[in-house]
């Protein structure tokens, strides 16, 4: 199966409204002139099989570039945004970093600091990966980075668990899903793992409400146009804090980490302490490694996001991201040649067994081998349109403006009014 589908938040994205980095220039790799050259890589794998593909990969390329040395540092997920934004505003910069795109990139290369990839990837590699992955990475109709896996969200479930609960068919509205919270809780199992702890995992209940909620155009533009007026981003929360008043995730979810350890939130799916986890399709992968035997979860499957009722959002429609890597402005010529290694047909393939994901190159689809990630490519290759992650459109600022005013909210700090409050004030702040 291709997919082809547009995240139609970060096509062509206007680099404008980007936040103050500043610092100089400082790319770490050393010599361009046909010597030896030091590579740097910042990527967030840092336990089992995924830290292993880049360790693999960086020998592999090595092996092939005898004058290019690669040193690879792991970075845990929730720690990369930050750590990114130092470098910038330091100048310290590695010369290949991983990027999600939208706002986040563009904020990046406002400050200067991403090389322009336009002319610099193999025109195969890019016909290989197609246009809309390649979207993502795309600012002012210049490319800055090359995608790895296409990221889709929506629910993980334990078959197993959802069976001894006596449920039968996977929920299709918010109705049904409640009615499968209950079941679940009859049958004294934690219905939906939730990291809250890490923000982002708790917000994504409100990006997909909001997806339900508003109109095609008003969330597919926010990456140039953080505009809070319409009603449907209130409804969307108010849909979220009327959902959380029938207590579906799991006990302490306020504390809980999002994938550190067997008591994160995939930890808890992974050992059958937890029925659900709304996530993107990266999710096998780390549910993979926390099981026991660390082997991918057996009785994993996946559906999408139930419907809302009233909302203006079109029946299908999905969120989802794109991952991949960037090369800071002052990278050696080396840097585009390993992005255009690890987007290769072979390494992609390794990377979709690694990650237990999808891949961004299309000739790479065959290795994808992970049932519950089926029916997900499925819908996706389907869905009238997907809708870019909302942290991920909005922006460093605004996007954890917006994550934490989730988890406030959940939390009795907060209530709808107060979070649509806090998103509009951090827009206006820029």
């Amino acid at each position: 199966m291709k997919i082809r589908k547009v995240l139609t938040a970060a096509v062509a994205l206007a680099a404008v409204g980007a936040i103050a980095l500043t610092g100089c220039s400082g790319g770490s790799g050393s010599g361009d002139g046909g010597g030896k050259q030091t590579l740097t890589v910042w990527q967030n794998s840092t336990t089992g099989d995924g830290k292993k593909f880049w360790t693999d990969a960086a020998a592999a390329f090595q092996k092939a570039n005898p004058d290019v040395t690669v040193k690879v540092t792991s970075i845990q997920n929730e720690d990369m945004d930050g750590k990114l934004q130092t470098a910038v505003n330091s100048g310290d910069m590695p010369d290949v970093f991983m990027a999600r795109g939208g706002s986040k990139l563009a904020d990046v290369v406002a400050a200067g600091k991403v090389k322009d990839l336009s002319d610099k990837i193999d025109p195969d590699v890019k016909k290989a990966i197609g246009d809309a992955a390649l979207s993502a990475f795309t600012v002012d109709g210049k490319l800055y980075g090359v995608p790895m896996a296409v990221l889709p969200g929506g629910l993980f479930y334990s078959k197993d668990l959802f069976a001894k609960a006596g449920i039968t068919e996977t929920p299709k509205t918010m109705d049904d899903l409640e009615a499968a919270i209950v079941k679940l809780k009859a049958a004294g199992i934690a219905p939906i793992a939730l990291g809250a702890k890490d923000a982002w995992p708790a917000a994504h209940w409100y990006y997909f409400f909001a997806v339900r909620a508003c109109g095609k155009d008003l969330i597919t533009n926010l990456a140039t146009k953080k505009d809070f007026k319409d009603g449907c981003w209130l409804t969307a929360a108010d849909n979220l804090q009327k959902f959380a008043q029938v207590e579906p995730f799991n006990e302490g979810f306020l504390t809980t980490s999002a994938q550190q350890g067997a008591n994160s939130s995939a930890g808890l799916v992974a050992n059958h302490k937890a029925a659900m986890e709304l996530m993107g399709a990266w999710d096998p992968g780390v549910i993979a490694s926390l099981t026991p035997d660390q082997k991918p979860l057996a009785d994993l499957d996946w559906f999408p996001f139930p419907e809302v009722s009233g909302g203006k959002g079109e029946p299908g429609a999905m969120m989802g991201g794109v991952d991949g890597y960037s090369c800071s402005d002052k990278s050696p010529s080396s840097c585009e040649k390993f992005l255009d290694f690890v987007a290769s047909k072979a390494q992609q393939e390794n990377y979709a067994h690694a990650f237990q994901t999808i891949p961004a190159n299309q000739d790479a689809k065959g290795a994808v081998d992970n049932a519950s990630l089926k029916p997900l490519m499925e819908a996706y290759a389907n869905a009238p349109y997907v809708a870019l992650w909302l942290d991920t459109a909005l922006g460093q600022n605004v996007g954890n403006a917006l994550n934490t005013g989730v988890v406030e909210m959940l939390a009795g700090q907060g209530d709808p009014k107060t979070l649509i409050q806090k998103i509009t004030d951090a827009a206006a702040r820029g």
